[in-house]
């Protein structure tokens, strides 16, 4: 059985450093025409979600998606000089990142809250874009509700890669967001506490096996090959 491997970026492969929050800031102040008074709140929405949510921090109603958007990527664009001096690829990420995507069978994508044009900017940034199928991802713009994203993410991913309808989905994220997105889309989750969440509070959220880091490849591969072919 062959596996869709779905990663967050923020936090699960990435520390942006601040970048992310002056990407949503300059947005906001592009349509507002005012600089925001509250920052963004991120921790595992999608930018759908935090651009309503800043406008609705500052009592305006949240623009037109079509408008949003364009700032965002207006905002992001360029952003991947900063993002490598300032931020990094965090630990184990490139070499499980390798892995996944030599393995047979298995189908290695993004479910990000991010719009596209910024995750492939991040990802950019530090040269992981090229182990991905960034193509076949799941994006923000797509939904403000993250388990929506699973149904696009594998709808996509069959059909582009020619795979069975039953074929199971993993993602990997670093929020409680990420673990109730599989659990609400009958995906399997492995939680990574590389951001601000840590092992009880993800293992409280319900995902059944929570990594501090990415840097055990060998003991992620082989649960993820166990998720592929459970009879092993």
């Amino acid at each position: 059985m062959p596996l869709i491997v779905l990663w967050d970026i923020d936090h699960t492969l990435i520390e942006n450093s601040g970048v992310s929050k002056e990407i949503y800031a300059a947005a906001f102040a592009a349509v507002a025409d005012h600089v925001p008074r509250h920052p963004a709140r991120t921790e595992g929405r999608t930018d759908r979600l935090i651009l309503a949510e800043m406008f609705r921090d500052h009592g305006m109603d949240p623009p037109a998606w079509e408008r949003a958007v364009l700032a965002l990527e207006a905002a992001g664009a360029g952003r991947e000089a900063d993002l490598a001096v300032r931020g990094r690829a965090l630990p184990g990420v490139r070499e499980a990142l390798v892995a996944v995507a030599a393995e047979p069978g298995m189908v290695s994508s993004v479910l990000t809250g991010n719009i596209a044009a910024n995750a492939r900017v991040k990802l950019r940034a530090f040269g992981l874009d090229v182990l991905l199928d960034m193509d076949c991802g799941a994006y923000g713009e797509r939904s403000e509700d993250r388990a929506a994203l699973v149904k696009v993410a594998r709808e996509q991913i069959q059909q582009v890669h020619g795979l069975p309808h039953e074929t199971p989905v993993v993602l990997i994220g670093d929020t409680p967001r990420d673990v109730q997105a599989a659990l609400d889309s009958d995906a399997h989750v492995v939680a990574v506490a590389s951001g601000i969440h840590s092992v009880d509070e993800l293992r409280e959220a319900g995902a059944s096996m929570v990594l501090p880091d990415l840097r055990g490849t060998a003991a992620l591969m082989r649960h993820l090959r166990s998720l592929a072919d459970p009879v092993d």
